[in-house]
């Protein structure tokens, strides 16, 4: 399989596209004002402690408090510990290797914690004091003392060779896990690499004895090094990127832990944009439309909630042959490959719930279970998936760690509050109607000021016998129509000219007779 990576720089954002066979499988987008916090460390305190969801809320210095699962308490607390403790302490610390429970965190208690999951909607990140360190061809886990292989590595020779090398590198107090990209690798690249990631562990270190409260204490590297890092090895065919020092700082990086690559760093000159020219934008534009169509006709629909994200399969125009089976069979495995691809492409996580096209044979539900799963092979996200259930759902879970392709391009609409639908004309009229009769009895006023969309005033005074008149008729009310292009169709604003003041929120529902309110809804 052919894959490319593309890397387009701005002074806004950067955008990184991996392609696989000129397809665009998955983009990662990293603005300054939202840098990427996965694998940052911090030093945190402990503030609540929540048995009941065994869990427990951690300050590291940000506006939201992190989460930290029970499940996800190591050798964090125990690494602050060694570092206030003598050097005979701290390696009495080490051989012991004690292993913390969730309950012996105490509110107050300081602990190193590391990103696992960005912060998401309202959300705070979630972390874990299980902290590891990621170089080129290893991962360095503090306070352990084990050597690990890549599952991904199949070969046993290798492996086997990989972990005596490992053994050979590994430093006292750290566990080493061996990456996929050290595949081949020499002794000599093993303990290069592990010494950049000791020099990383001791700025880390002198941070965490100088620091006072909580905070960041290690920055992981940015989208784009991260990108360069774990996915541009040799099975890459090529790296494009259109920014001379994104260009400089990425060749001086691959000269310094992998000269093999070099020559696939290519610096885009061409005058046409570079997500123009490999056909990148088309598909960005295509990955942010509800509806995806598929070849040869059916496409699948992408709704959101909280909860989960349900996709739905329909056959649309597909024309096959008479066999309404096998026409199914066929739509339903497109369909499985494309979503495999919008669910890399999109970065969708959580609970998935895909409706597909039902078909009676259950050897047909099994032809498409195993597709779905073969197509997913290649997601680096974690996944699990369900068989189709006799009512033709396919359910299955893929990790969440960053918000989705949609929610960082995208903004909830001001308007319908991102559901996609706004009352009716009717339904405003009739809101603000019942607005108007509420407070015409509680007041027994007779003149009003009201601020509407112009839309609204619109459709209230058009027509011999306007809607307007008749409400002031029936209300025994002269009200005064304002427009304001900033109000939504739902709201308005009413002034009552005896009180000399916005009594809007005074009169909404479930709030009649209350002062002060500042609701401006229908």
């Amino acid at each position: 399989m052919k894959q490319d990576i593309i890397i387009n720089s701005t002074t806004s954002e950067t955008r990184i596209a991996l392609l696989e066979d000129d397809q665009l499988v998955e983009l990662y987008v990293e603005r300054p004002e939202n840098e990427r916090m996965v694998g940052s460390l911090y030093k945190g305190v402990v503030r609540k402690v929540m048995v009941g969801m065994s869990a427990a809320f951690v300050d590291i210095g940000l506006a939201q408090d992190a989460f930290l699962h029970f499940s996800d308490v190591g050798g964090g607390n125990e690494i602050i510990r060694i570092l206030k403790a003598s050097s005979l302490e701290a390696e009495e610390e080490r051989n012991r290797n004690r292993r913390w429970e969730g309950q012996d965190l105490k509110v107050g208690q300081e602990i190193l914690v590391q990103v696992i999951k960005e912060p998401i909607g309202r959300k705070g990140p979630r972390v874990s004091s299980q902290v590891s360190l990621p170089g080129r061809y290893l991962v360095l886990v503090p306070n352990e003392s084990y050597v690990g292989v890549s599952r991904k590595i199949v070969s046993f020779k290798e492996k086997r060779r990989l972990k005596g090398m490992g053994g050979a590198v590994r430093p006292r107090g750290f566990a080493i896990i061996i990456r996929t990209v050290a595949e081949t690798k020499t002794e000599a690249d093993m303990s290069a690499d592990v010494q950049r990631v000791i020099k990383d562990w001791q700025r880390i270190e002198r941070t965490l004895k100088e620091q006072k409260g909580p905070g960041l204490v290690y920055r992981d590297l940015t989208m784009a090094s991260s990108i360069i890092r774990d996915l541009f090895t040799p099975d890459v065919s090529s790296l494009v990127v259109d920014s001379r020092k994104m260009h400089k700082e990425i060749v001086s990086y691959v000269e310094d832990v992998a000269i093999g690559l070099r020559d696939k760093i290519i610096l885009h000159k061409d005058r046409m944009p570079i997500f123009d020219k490999y056909g990148v934008e088309a598909e960005i534009e295509k990955s942010l439309a509800h509806k995806v169509w598929l070849t040869g006709g059916g496409y699948i629909f992408f709704d959101s909630t909280e909860a989960l994200v349900a996709i739905d399969v329909n056959s649309g125009g597909f024309m096959g042959n008479r066999d309404h089976e096998d026409n199914s069979l066929k739509v339903n495995l497109r369909a499985a490959r494309e979503i495999s691809r919008q669910l890399r492409l999109r970065d969708i996580g959580g609970i998935i719930v895909i409706d597909f096209i039902d078909m009676s044979d259950e050897h047909n539900r099994r032809k498409v279970f195993e597709e779905m799963r073969h197509a997913l092979r290649m997601d680096r996200s974690k996944w699990d998936l369900a068989p189709i259930s006799p009512f033709g759902l396919m359910e299955m879970t893929r990790q969440r760690i960053r918000p989705s392709l949609v929610s960082t391009l995208r903004e909830p609409c001001p308007h319908c509050d991102g559901t996609g639908l706004v009352p009716s004309m009717e339904t405003v009229v009739t809101s603000l109607e019942r607005w108007i009769k509420r407070f015409t009895s509680q007041t027994h006023e007779h003149r009003l000021i009201m601020t509407v969309n112009p839309q609204v005033k619109a459709f209230l005074t058009g027509g011999l016998r306007s809607r307007i008149a008749r409400i002031m008729w029936s209300n025994r009310l002269f009200i005064t129509l304002n427009t304001d292009e900033s109000l939504r169709l739902s709201d308005f604003r009413a002034e009552s000219l005896k009180q000399k003041k916005d009594v809007t929120a005074e009169y909404m529902t479930g709030n009649i007779g209350k002062k002060g309110g500042k609701a401006v809804n229908a």
